[in-house]
């Protein structure tokens, strides 16, 4: 149950509204949900990352990757039937789960590979030319000759 009322904050700022949607959405969020599966998230360099979920029982066919409106979306669903099979113990979760990542502003999903049990999504910020710091070059002007001035203001 959440227990933080964001509209003060909506109404006091302007422009920071995808910072407290993003805050509304985690608070939203059932806590109970967010535990399958087990995921880790990876720094791999300065603009660079590595989302690693464990997908045990899932084939690659099993799995989606999208990416909607700044959002990474993993679905699974198996499509093995598995009526003709009896366990005497299932530890092994193979439910469908859809799993989403908030993606910051020019974060791009640059592949996808799914080996030993563990789905791998790799992620990188490319920061557009045009948003990049530049530096202005700043022109020197020759200075004015002194004395040719004086001999102006005296003629």
């Amino acid at each position: 149950m959440r227990t933080f009322d964001l509209a003060p904050l909506y109404r006091a700022t302007v422009g920071f509204d995808g910072l407290a949607d993003l805050i509304d959405r985690v608070l939203a969020s059932d806590p109970g949900n967010t535990n399958y599966p087990p995921y880790n998230i990876e720094k791999t360099g300065e603009l660079s990352w590595r989302i690693s979920i464990a997908v045990a029982g899932f084939s690659a066919d099993d799995l989606a990757v999208e990416v909607r409106e700044n959002a990474l979306v993993v679905t699974a669903r198996k499509s093995e039937d598995e009526s003709e099979r009896r366990f005497l113990h299932r530890g092994i979760a193979t439910r469908a789960f859809e799993r989403r990542f908030h993606l910051a502003d020019h974060v791009r999903v640059t592949g996808a590979s799914h080996a030993d049990g563990m789905l791998h999504i790799d992620l990188v910020k490319e920061v557009p030319e045009a948003l990049k710091p530049r530096r202005i070059e700043i022109v020197r002007q020759a200075p004015q000759d002194a004395n040719l001035v004086e001999a102006k203001a005296i003629n």
